[in-house]
């Protein structure tokens, strides 16, 4: 969810350099942002615990940083910050509005309204440091050309191409696999192709399983790496998938994605950026009225383990088939 941000902040501030701290996995989702460099931090190695954020401070420190912008707000980031900030640099962290989203998912007088977006969060912490940034006219990547092997798996794009991502963090916010099954017949029988994805060991036997039910149906996940999913994704005409990861990849590469949300909700803040409101297919929130009833689908009020449920295949079916 960074990603639309910083790219926002490099155009409309070109003489700034900005180096990204993250995890190594996660340098391809940077790779084409102009004055941007990627800092691997290696938190389970060289860079564990506190003795190893204050070895990687020591080798941040030689890239000379002006000004630290802590987009996490986690107690890691918030001791690494704290180095830099006894060093006189300057420092910024996300505010993340913990009361008003305990106000959104509370069960007795709940505030049902929608938060700031954690895109606007991160635009903020930017501008607490002093630069101007305007998130509100993004600019998305052209389609990339597809690699060989990307093309040996998916075979030349002759038609409209839907990925499908149907996994998330918790079981809370995934669709039901068989009903996600029923939208997979329905539109692999209207000649688009569906591209599954995902990852890990269980859910790539599931979703090879899938893909070998119906036709035009192909699963990707555990075949290529992530900067050739991405390059894949932004060829997708659409990306449905749940409040998970890749409704944020898709997004960011301008991707027209529509997200299936369970016991969580948009006006949490984590919708998928530049994707307007009816893009979010939603449960009967009538039947249902304490959704959201968590931030991240951690925790589920009793009685709303299946919500999801009261999302027929068919309105799916129906939203994607009207986009293409």
């Amino acid at each position: 969810m960074t990603v639309p941000v910083i790219k926002a902040f490099t155009k409309q501030n070109p003489s700034t350099k900005i180096t990204v701290l993250s995890r190594a996995f996660l340098k391809p989702l940077f790779s084409d942002l102009n004055n941007v460099t990627f800092y691997a931090a290696d938190v389970g190695g060289k860079h564990k615990g506190l003795f190893g954020l204050y070895k990687l401070f020591k080798e941040l420190q030689s890239l000379n940083i002006d000004a630290v912008a802590d987009l996490h707000n986690v107690l890691r980031s918030k001791i690494l910050r704290t180095f830099f900030k006894l060093s006189f640099t300057k420092i910024a962290f996300i505010i993340k509005g913990r009361k008003e989203k305990r106000d959104l998912t509370a069960t007795k007088n709940k505030v049902f309204k929608q938060l700031k977006t954690t895109h606007e969060r991160y635009a903020d912490v930017f501008k607490s440091l002093g630069f101007h940034l305007d998130i509100s006219n993004p600019e998305f990547p052209s389609k990339q050309l597809l690699s060989e092997k990307v093309l040996n798996i998916t075979g030349e794009k002759t038609t409209k191409w839907i990925g499908v991502a149907p996994f998330a963090q918790y079981n809370s916010k995934m669709y039901p696999l068989d009903l996600m099954e029923q939208v997979i017949d329905q539109l692999s029988a209207k000649d688009y192709k569906i591209l599954l994805f995902g990852g890990g060991e269980n859910e790539i036997k599931i979703l090879d399983k899938i893909a070998n039910k119906f036709p035009n149906t192909i699963n990707v996940a555990g075949k290529i790496k992530l900067t050739d999913e991405l390059n894949l994704i932004s060829n997708l005409d659409c990306m449905l998938s749940m409040d998970s990861g890749n409704a944020h990849f898709a997004a960011m590469l301008g991707v027209r994605t529509v997200t299936i949300w369970g016991i969580t909700h948009p006006f949490t803040g984590f919708a998928p950026f530049n994707q307007p409101f009816e893009n979010a297919i939603l449960p009967d929130l009538i039947k249902y009225p304490n959704i959201p009833c968590s931030i991240y689908g951690n925790k589920v009020c009793d009685g709303y383990e299946n919500v999801m449920r009261s999302i027929s295949p068919g309105i799916i079916v129906h939203k994607i088939v009207n986009f293409l």
